[in-house]
C-alpha cells in the first residue's frame, strides 16, 4: 500500500475513533438525563394514586407538567373513561431517538384503572443532538481539510518526481534541456544537483564524441564523383529529422538526372560520371546562397538537398536558379534535358517514407512538364499512403467508378472570325470522395502504365456528358496523355469511338503536351491525321519549351498551339518573348494554325498579346475555372 493510501487510512481511523468516543460520551449523558426525567415523572405521578376520574381529564392535568409521546388510560369497569393519545412507535425521520436509545416509558396501576405512558424524548435529546452535530461537523470539516491539504502536497510532490523522471527519460534522446532547479527544494535538492551535474558532464562528453564522429563520417561517406554525401548519410539525416523533438521546418529538394542511362549506354561510364559531376556543380550553384553545407547522392542518378528554415515560396527561387543552370548546361551539350527537380516541405518528426514518397511524386510530376522542369507539392497533409500499390489501387478505383468531374475555363477569341473553345479540366476523386490533384493522378497513371485506361475513361465521360447535356454548347478541349496518343492501339480505339459519335467528335479538341508528343514525330503526325478524319481537332499545349518546337510545328500541323504560360508572364516588359510570340504567330497564320496564349493574369499582358495578334487568350484574368458538370 502506498504512502498516500496509508495516510488516508490512518487519518480515517483516527477521526472515526474520535467521533465514536464523542458519541459514547454524549450517549452516557443522554441516558443520565433520561433517567432524571423518568425519576421526576415517578415522583410526580404518586399524587394521582387515588385518581377515580376519566382518562382524558387525567391527561389534561398531567400535560401541564410533562410532554407525552404516548398516553393510555384504561378503566377496569367503565370503558367510557378510557383514553389514548400518541403512539409507542417512533415517528419516521426521528433520527435522534434512533441514534440515542432512551427508555422513558412507565406503567402504573390505579385503584380502578391502568395507566401506561411514554415521555417525549425531545427535551432530553435536543441539547445532546445539537452538541453532537456541531462537534461532528467540525471533525468532518477538519478531516476533509486535512485530506485536501495532503492531496495538494502529494500532487506537488508527484509533479516534481514526474519532472525528474521525464528529464532522466529524455537524457538518452540527447535533448539536454536546462534543469529547473526550483522544482527540487528541501530534501529533493540533492537529486536536482545530481541531475544537473549528470547533464553537464554528459553533454560535454557527447559533444566531443559527436565532433570526432562527424569528421570520420564525412571522410568515410563521401561520393567520389560528385563530392556529395552518400545514401548512408542521407538515411542518417532522415532518421535524425524523424526522431527530433526540436521544432524545425524546411524543404527537401530532390533532383533526378534525366540522361544518365542514355549517356552511359552511348558514351560509357566515364562520360556518365562527368555528366553527374557537372550536374552536381549546377546544384551547388543553385543553393550557394542558402547556406547549405551538405548535399546527398541518394542513388546513381538521384540527389537530395535539405534546406532548413525555408518555405516553399522562398524555395521556388532556388528551383528557378537550378533550372537556369540546367538549361545552360543543356545548351552547351545540345541535350534536350538534363534533370528534373521536386520540392516538398518537412518538419520535425516527419515520417521518412512519407517524405520520400512525396518528393518522388514531385519529381515524377516535374518530368511530365518538360525539359529541366521542377514541381512543388505545397503541403504535407498527413494522409498520404506509402508504396506503389496505393496509387495503382487508387487510379484503378477511380477508373472503375468513373470518379471524375469537369470544370471549364473559356478561351477568349481576339477577333470575331476566330473559332476557339472551352477547355475541360478534369478533377478526380478517391473512394472517400476526397479530391485528388489532377497533375499527380496523371503522373502516377503514366508511371504505372494506367494512362491509357485513364484517358479512355476521360474521353468516354466527356462524350457522355456532352450527349446527356444538350444545353452545353460549343467546342470542348479535352486533355489526354501524350503517351496514350503515341500508342497505335489507343489511336485506333479513339478513332472507332469518335466514328460512332461524329456529331460529338466535331466539337472535341484533344490537348496534348508538346514535350510528350516530340518523343515520336511519326506517331504524333499519325494521331493528328486520324483525329482529323473523324472531325476532331488537336491542340498542343505548353508549346515553345523544347528546342525542336519549330520542327514539330512544321511536321505535325496541329489545329491549335497553346503557348506555355511563361511567355505570357510580364510579356509587356520582355522584348524577347514579344519577338518569339510575333514570329510564332506569323508562321502559324501561314499554315492555318491558331495560337492561344495561356496564363494571362494581368490587363497589361492581355493588351500586349492582343497587339501581337494571337487568336485566343486563356488565364485567370480572362476567366477562372468553374464547375461544368458534377461528379459522374
Amino acid at each position: 500500500m502506498g504512502l498516500s493510501k496509508s495516510f488516508q487510512l490512518v487519518l480515517f481511523i483516527i477521526f472515526g475513533l474520535l467521533l465514536f468516543r464523542i458519541y459514547s460520551v454524549e450517549n452516557n449523558e443522554v441516558q443520565i438525563e433520561g433517567e432524571v426525567a423518568r425519576t421526576n415523572y415517578l415522583q410526580y405521578v404518586q399524587s394521582y394514586r387515588s385518581w377515580d376520574g376519566n382518562g382524558e381529564a387525567l391527561y389534561q392535568q398531567m400535560s401541564q407538567d410533562f410532554t407525552f409521546q404516548f398516553f393510555q388510560f384504561i378503566h377496569n369497569t367503565d370503558s367510557s373513561y378510557n383514553f389514548t393519545h400518541g403512539s409507542l412507535s417512533q415517528q419516521s425521520g426521528d433520527y435522534a431517538s434512533q441514534l440515542f436509545d432512551v427508555e422513558l416509558g412507565h406503567v402504573q396501576t390505579l385503584p380502578n384503572a391502568r395507566l401506561q405512558v411514554r415521555l417525549d424524548t425531545t427535551s432530553v435529546l435536543s441539547q445532546s443532538i445539537d452538541e453532537l452535530t456541531e462537534i461532528a461537523t467540525l471533525l468532518i470539516a477538519a478531516y476533509f481539510l486535512l485530506m485536501v491539504l495532503f492531496a495538494a502536497l502529494m500532487q506537488l510532490h508527484k509533479s516534481r518526481i514526474k519532472y525528474a523522471a521525464e528529464y532522466i527519460t529524455h537524457i538518452p534522446d540527447l535533448s539536454f534541456l536546462a534543469l529547473e532547479r526550483s522544482r527540487f527544494p528541501g530534501v529533493l535538492r540533492p537529486l536536482g544537483n545530481a541531475l544537473e551535474t549528470c547533464r553537464s558532464q554528459l553533454k560535454l562528453s557527447l559533444d566531443r564524441v559527436k565532433k570526432e564522429n562527424e569528421q570520420l563520417t564525412k571522410a568515410a561517406y563521401q561520393d567520389p564523383v560528385t563530392g556529395f554525401s552518400t545514401r548512408q548519410r542521407f538515411t542518417q539525416h532522415l532518421e535524425e529529422l524523424s526522431q527530433s523533438d526540436k521544432q524545425q521546418y524546411g524543404v527537401l529538394i530532390m533532383v533526378k538526372a534525366a540522361e544518365l542511362a542514355n549517356i552511359n549506354q552511348l558514351h560509357g561510364r566515364a562520360a556518365g560520371d562527368d555528366y553527374l559531376a557537372k550536374l552536381a556543380i549546377c546544384i551547388r550553384k543553385a543553393i550557394s546562397s542558402l547556406g547549405v553545407n551538405e548535399c546527398f547522392r541518394v542513388s546513381s542518378g538521384d540527389f537530395a538537398v535539405f534546406v532548413d528554415s525555408l518555405t516553399l515560396k522562398e524555395g521556388e527561387k532556388c528551383l528557378e536558379q537550378l533550372k537556369r543552370h540546367l538549361d545552360e548546361y543543356a545548351q552547351s551539350t545540345r541535350s534536350d534535358s538534363i534533370a528534373h527537380a521536386g520540392m516538398v516541405p518537412y518538419k520535425e518528426g516527419c515520417e521518412p517514407l512519407t517524405l520520400m514518397a512525396l518528393a518522388d511524386t514531385a519529381v515524377s510530376i516535374a518530368q511530365t512538364l518538360g525539359p529541366n522542369r521542377y514541381y512543388q507539392l505545397e503541403k504535407l497533409s498527413g494522409d498520404e499512403k506509402i508504396g506503389e500499390d496505393h496509387w495503382k489501387l487508387t487510379i484503378d478505383d477511380l477508373i472503375n467508378h468513373r470518379s471524375i468531374s469537369f470544370y471549364q475555363q473559356p478561351i477568349q477569341p481576339c477577333n470575331n472570325q476566330t473559332d476557339v473553345y472551352r477547355e475541360l479540366l478534369a478533377r478526380f476523386h478517391n473512394a472517400e470522395g476526397k479530391y485528388l490533384p489532377t497533375t499527380t493522378v496523371i503522373a502516377m497513371a503514366e508511371r504505372y502504365g494506367l494512362n491509357v485506361e485513364l484517358d479512355k475513361m476521360i474521353v468516354i465521360q466527356t462524350i457522355k456528358m456532352l450527349t446527356e447535356n444538350p444545353s452545353i454548347l460549343g467546342n470542348m478541349g479535352v486533355n489526354i496523355s501524350a503517351l496514350s496518343a503515341l500508342q497505335d492501339g489507343f489511336t485506333i480505339w479513339l478513332k472507332d469511338l469518335l466514328t460512332k459519335h461524329r456529331h460529338i467528335a466535331s466539337r472535341i479538341i484533344f490537348e496534348l503536351n508538346e514535350s510528350g508528343m516530340q518523343a515520336n514525330l511519326v506517331s504524333s503526325r499519325q494521331f493528328v491525321s486520324e483525329m482529323h478524319k473523324v472531325g476532331a481537332k488537336v491542340a498542343i499545349e505548353r508549346f515553345g519549351l523544347g528546342f525542336t518546337s519549330f520542327k514539330f510545328f512544321r511536321e505535325v500541323r496541329p489545329d491549335f498551339i497553346k503557348l506555355d504560360s511563361s511567355y505570357s508572364d510580364n510579356i509587356e516588359q520582355d522584348n524577347n518573348n514579344k519577338f518569339f510570340v510575333r514570329m510564332l504567330v506569323d508562321i502559324a497564320k501561314r499554315i492555318s494554325i491558331r495560337v492561344i496564349a495561356t496564363g494571362v493574369e494581368k490587363q497589361d499582358e492581355k493588351l500586349t498579346l492582343e497587339k501581337l495578334l494571337v487568336d485566343g487568350l486563356q488565364g485567370y484574368y480572362i476567366a477562372k475555372p468553374e464547375i461544368l458538370v458534377k461528379k459522374q
